[in-house]
This record gives C-alpha cells, structure tokens and sequence, in this order.
C-alpha cells in the first residue's frame, strides 16, 4: 500500500505563522505536524509513505497519482483548505482518510471523506485497518477509549524534511486536569493526564539526534505539568540524556502559571535549557477568570509569577482572550497592564470562540446564543477569519460586539506598537537569568550571523524601528549580555507581528464599523434557535 499523507496549511497571516522569521534561518516554517507522524508510526511497517506539509511545499497532481490511500489531518484553522483537498483527491479516483483534532470534534463537516477515523490514531487506526484489508469502501471509526500512552511508538521523524522546521515536536502527555470552559482539550484527550515514559521520551531524543538534528525541540503537551510527578522524571531522565549527549538541543513547552509555583520543576526545565513557555492567562479579570471556570489563575499575582519565571531564564508567551462572560472595556485595561508589566513580549491576542464539543458551546447553545454553523468555517471569508485572533465571536456576546472588538483592537495596537513592543524586549533582558546550554555548530553560527545581518538590515534601518533596535541591542550588550541572543531572536519576531498586527487592525476596523452601521449591531445575524 502506498499512502501520502497530507497536512493542510495554515494562513499566513496567523498568529503562529511567522515565516517572515523562518526565512531569516533559512527554514520553511515554525512548527512540524507531530500528529501526522505520530499516526503514520501506528501504520503497517511495510507501507510506503509520503509525507507532504502543504506550509512548506505545494501538492503535485503526481503525488496524488503515486497513492492508493490518501490521508488528511487538521485543526479548525485548517478546515477550508482540508475541504478542498479531499475534493481534489477524489478528482483523481482516490480515496481519503480524514482524521485529526477538528474531523474528531465535528465529523459531520466531513462526511466527504470516504473513511473518518476520529480520536487518537492508536486507538481508532487499528480497527480501520482491518476493515479496510476486508475491502470497506468507508466507515467511520471512533476510539472506544483513551489509549495508553506508554504503548504509542516513536514517531516518524524520518518523513520529516527536519531543514524546513525551526522546531521539532515531541509530546510526553495529553490531557489537562483544570476545567477551562471554553477548552476543547479536555474533550478530546481527558482531564486526567497520560503520559509517555521516560524511557520512551529518550528514544525519541535519541532517534532525532542519529537523524543529525540538533536545536529547538518543543514539547506539545496541552500542559507539561499536567502531572508533575512524570514532568520531573521526565526531565530528570533528559537532563541526563542531554549532559551525555552534550546538550544537542534546547526546549519549549505549554505550561499553566502554576508553573511558577515549582521551584525544583523550573530549576530542571533551566538545567535543560528551556527557553520559551506559552502559558494561557486568559484575562486579568478575576470574575470572568471564575465564569470560565480557570480557578488556577484565580487568587495570584500573575507579574510576579511571570518574573519568578524568567529568573529560569525562560521567555513567557501569554495566552489572551477577548469576548467572555462579565467583561467591561476595565477588562482590556487590566489586560494591557498585565502585558506591559508582565514584561510579555510576544502576547496572543484572541477572540473568543466557541470551539465545537465544549462546555462553553453546549452552554451557549442551551441559551440561545450560539450562531449558525458555528463550526463550519466560510470559505469566503477565509482571507480574513484566519486563525482565533480574527474569526471569534461566533455567538451573541453579553456586551455589544462592536465594544468587545473596539477593545480587542485597542489591547493589540498597545501591545504591538514599536515602542511598547522593544520597550518590553529591553525589560525582559534585565528579567531574565540566562543559563544555555545548547552550543550551536559552525554551520549554525553561520546561519545565525546571517539572520542578524538581515534583521539590522529590516529593522536596524527601518525609521518606524531603528532607534528601538539599536538602543536595544546596545543597552543589553552592555547590561545583560547573556540575554543579547534572546532579546535579538524577540525583535526579530516584530517582523512578523507587524504584519500580522497590521492585518487583523484592517479587519477589526472593517468589522466594527459593519457593526456599528446596523441598527441593533447584530441584526444582520441569524442565530440558531434549533436547539
């Protein structure tokens, strides 16, 4: 059997995207699809496969001619173009395999498909399997249960073209034990976090290393310290990896602030050298933390457990959001002094969305409030509804939408104008205790030197830019030296907010002056009362 597996690309213009920073390393794109590997390593061994990431080359008609069995794999942001490939695939008389994080939470989007195997691969692939060497022409597979992670092979890395990725995914655990409404991840993986073993984890370091790959490797998990009992065996079993291997890569995770409360978890994530941690803090509202159900963040002092945080020398990436329950314009205050603060360079500004399959969504439904297709992505608003930063509020709000998006638009201008973005580069240097490990190559020195070269040349010389960046580059290099390559990699991310930032202000604006010319500010809505 010969398979080629498909992953579809994401918006450019995402908040993820940043292939502006890409090609300055002279990679392709920031992130490597972890699922679509992880699925072909639970496919028959004498399978031929291909694998095809659509961010970073284009699908060949040939390619689809070489396949029996065409499989596709996706996230919400990713439904258009998933859509249209299985069109395209069956054009040629090829049959399609849909599978992945949106099919699983609305597989009714994609009834195309000839077969849905939804859920994890390791549990719903098996039985696909055997139905298809009987001959099914289709069917629909779902995991009966959770699969236990300790069984799950070692991804395959090899299909991977590693040159086009600035980092390389593994996962430890899936699951989260908090109870966030609006979250899809505890639908579709638990509350009750599995894991990997550490035996496990190392194989998979040990199998990218004998690949020749060396640099940023970022741990998946919906939360690293899920489980902090197995997150310090884990790191304990790659801190000594890495020291016998001589610290051939450095680190990233997803973490609940809790994290900051841990002093011996974050004294190993900084012998191991990791760098940068995403950490979801929503709001700076402590009601509507309570509405939506995030008590982990409730009765804390979030600045001061970011700066705990950057004393292990780890660059925090804050998660916001837009649209909740009990807000005012005092919540986007909040929200902005936290960022500034906080010393978050590099903050997601979303909307809110309902995501299918979640207790928010059920709510909303239950009240009434929720849209029409509110799962279903259009295709002609796919240039604009690029990711949560722009295609959120798909319900009625309890405030009028227009405020909301007006507050929206004030948070992300604050946060990445010029001046507020490399003033918090400059604070975060003095924050942070810098301690890597990961001593590039020659080769990558090189590459480094260049992408420095490029970034004096479009932000050094930039008028919008230049007096930040220099003033920057000089204050830390005589400051805080240790933190010169971070504070560089940060001001070299702007490239790609700017544009981002730039775009999704052009359709704010277009959507809330749409919303103000209607008499009530939703009266061009249609809301599904079928429930």
């Amino acid at each position: 059997m010969k398979a080629l597996l498909l992953y579809p690309e994401f918006s450019g213009l995402g908040f993820w995207n940043y292939k502006t920073v890409c090609q300055l390393m002279g990679a392709k794109y920031p992130a490597s699809p972890l699922g679509m590997i992880t699925m072909a390593a639970v496919l028959p061994v004498e399978w031929e496969l291909r694998l095809l990431d659509l961010n970073t080359a284009p699908l060949d008609e040939a390619d689809i001619d070489w396949a029996d069995l065409v499989f596709i794999g996706g996230m919400l942001p990713q439904q258009p173009g998933f859509l249209r490939l299985i069109e395209r695939v069956h054009l040629h008389g090829k049959r399609v395999v849909a599978g992945g994080p949106d099919p699983t939470s609305q597989p009714e989007v994609y009834r195309s498909a000839d077969y849905l195997v939804l859920g994890e691969a390791e549990c719903s692939l098996p039985p696909f399997l055997a139905d298809l060497a009987r001959g099914a022409p289709g069917g629909t597979y779902v995991c009966a249960e959770r699969p236990d992670l300790t069984n799950t092979p070692v991804p395959r890395f090899d299909l991977l073209e590693l040159k086009n990725y600035l980092m390389i995914g593994v996962q430890f655990s899936r699951g989260c034990p908090f109870n966030c409404e609006f979250c899809d991840i505890i639908e579709l993986y638990g509350r009750k976090p599995r894991t990997k073993t550490p035996q496990q984890i190392v194989r998979e370091l040990d199998t990218l290393y004998g690949l020749g790959y060396r640099g940023h490797v970022d741990f998946v998990d919906d939360n690293f310290i899920g489980n902090k009992v197995k997150a310090r065996e884990i790191l304990g079993a790659v801190k000594d990896w890495s020291k016998d291997h001589a610290y051939p890569f450095f680190f990233s995770t997803e973490a609940s602030i809790n994290l900051a409360d841990d002093e011996e978890l974050l004294g190993l994530m900084r012998d191991l050298d990791f760098r940068y941690v995403f950490v979801g803090i929503e709001s700076a509202d402590s009601e509507v933390l309570r509405a939506m159900h995030k008590q982990q963040n409730l009765k804390r002092n979030v600045v001061e457990d970011l700066h705990r945080i950057y004393c292990y020398g780890m660059v925090v990436n804050g998660g916001f959001i837009l649209g909740f329950d009990g807000e005012t314009s005092d919540s986007a205050r909040k929200m902005v002094e936290v960022i500034e603060h906080g010393k978050i360079v590099m903050p997601m500004i979303g909307l809110l969305f309902a995501l299918p399959n979640t207790q928010l969504t059920r709510r909303l439904r239950e009240e009434r409030r929720l849209l029409e297709d509110t799962g279903r992505l259009r295709e002609d608003r796919e240039s604009t509804e690029v990711d949560q930063t722009t295609s959120g509020l798909n319900f009625i709000p309890q405030r009028p939408a227009a405020e909301i998006l007006g507050d929206f638009l004030h948070v992300l201008k604050t946060a990445y104008s010029p001046r507020n973005y490399f003033d918090r580069c400059l604070g975060l240097s003095q924050a942070l205790r810098i301690h890597y490990r990961f001593k590039p190559s020659g080769r990558r020195r090189v590459r480094y030197s260049t992408a420095f070269l490029k970034t004096v040349v479009k932000l050094g010389l930039r008028r919008s830019t230049a007096y930040y960046y220099w003033r920057n580059l000089v204050a830390v290099l005589f400051t805080r030296a240790s933190a010169l390559e971070a504070v560089v990699n940060l001001m070299a991310m702007y490239l790609h907010f700017n544009r981002q930032t730039e775009f999704v202000s052009g359709v704010m604006a277009t959507n809330i002056k749409m919303l103000q010319a209607s008499a009530t500010g939703d009266a061009h809505i249609t809301v599904d009362r079928s429930a």
